[in-house]
């Protein structure tokens, strides 16, 4: 067992953390205020390959895993420009079509996500589905070669910038037990009759939110992903990867915070000693490494376990949930240590609070991740 990563995963994390930090946070932040895409970073990141590490070669891909694309996540994040579209894009909607896609699929999607040059958003949250989605209610109805598309989704990052959807939708019912029978879908963003609109959020990020609308959309049926009704599975696939990125992201602002907090400990001076020297100061920002710390271990153990073919729900979850608690630890604690500097723009702390609290309750909220702890780890009864 060697915990050290690889020479070739150390030239990646500094090729990649050159790149962003090129840009920075101020960069970022400028984009969200001005409504802008930060697509100058975006595009630099594909250029140099990065965007589709995880994806298979024969594709244009990289030919790695899901831990090399988190790595590069989480360093694009640690120099304070976390790009939420890499989540949804090459890790969810990337692997849901390497894996379950038709050779046509493939082929037609595959190497603009492995180059980045095509962006694909994912379709499944519901206003009123929440964490069910047994009640999803968008339907995908069979009309000959086509299927027609009805409801709306909800929280949906990029479609503005996406080529296309990975939708899931409801295609029949089960009898016995009710529930949902789901299929998945490519479904371009110009289709007719898809439509959306903005979600105004307090979070400060150039990547928006959307309610999707699908008002009789007609799609071909080659667009199914996999066997109609059997969508289930294949959704789960793409969700463990992606609790895995939201980690990254999360451990990138715990590095990102730390960083801000520890130099400014060093040089900020009271009473003619640097503030970092007095245990109230100190020893939270140690808690907090320590934290960030074993999240980012938990973090890459997922990956691993992900990427060689393990079971790897219980330390995606685990991963998500303590990335996530570390990086509001780290930020609130670097914003005080910052006192009052802490809350000013020109610090780059506070802006990122809303998004550092986002990742407590998305993509699946913290109450949920201990539901699946219970149940699945300790063998609790199920509460729901």
């Amino acid at each position: 067992m060697d915990f050290r990563e690889t020479p070739e995963h150390e030239l990646l994390r500094e090729a990649v953390a050159k790149i962003a930090s090129r840009y920075g946070h101020d960069w970022y932040v400028a984009k969200a205020k001005a409504d802008e895409r930060p697509v100058e970073l975006w595009d630099e990141l594909a250029h140099n390959g990065y965007m589709g590490v995880n994806l298979p070669e024969e594709y244009g891909g990289g030919g790695m895993g899901i831990y090399e694309l988190a790595l590069v996540l989480e360093e694009i994040t640690a120099q304070g420009c976390p790009l939420f579209l890499m989540i949804v894009s090459p890790a969810i909607c990337g692997t849901i079509l390497a894996r379950f896609g038709s050779e046509e699929l493939k082929n037609r999607w595959l190497p603009g996500l492995a180059t980045g040059t095509t962006k694909m958003a994912f379709a499944i949250t519901e206003p009123d589905a929440g964490s069910n989605t047994h009640r999803l209610a968008t339907t995908a109805t069979r009309d000959g070669d086509t299927y027609r598309l009805n409801g709306q989704k909800y929280y949906i990052s990029g479609v503005d910038e996406a080529e296309a959807l990975l939708l899931v939708a409801r295609t029949g019912t089960d009898a016995e037990t009710g529930y949902a029978q789901l299929s998945l879908f490519v479904v371009p963003t110009d289709t007719p009759g898809l439509s959306w609109q903005v979600i105004e959020v307090e979070v400060t990020a150039p990547d928006r939110q959307y309610t999707v609308f699908f008002d009789d959309a007609v799609i071909p049926a080659g667009n199914l992903i996999g066997e109609e009704h059997h969508g289930f599975r294949s959704v789960f696939a793409g969700l463990n990867p992606e609790r895995i990125m939201v980690a990254a992201v999360s451990n990138g602002i715990s590095r990102y915070a730390l960083d801000k907090a520890v130099a400014y400990a060093n040089d900020r001076r009271v009473w003619d000693v640097p503030i970092g020297a007095h245990q109230g100061v100190a020893h939270p920002l140690a808690k907090g490494k320590v934290e960030a710390d074993l999240a980012r271990l938990m973090t890459q153990k997922a990956a691993w376990l992900y990427d060689n073919g393990f079971e790897a729900g219980e330390a995606a979850n685990m991963a998500k949930y303590s990335a996530a608690e570390a990086s509001l630890a780290c930020l609130d604690q670097a914003i005080q240590v910052h006192g009052g500097n802490g809350l000013a723009r020109e610090y780059g702390l506070a802006d990122l609070w809303f998004t550092a609290r986002l990742m407590r309750t998305a993509p699946v909220s913290r109450e949920m991740v201990l539901n699946f702890v219970a149940q699945q780890s300790l063998g609790l009864p199920k509460s729901y």
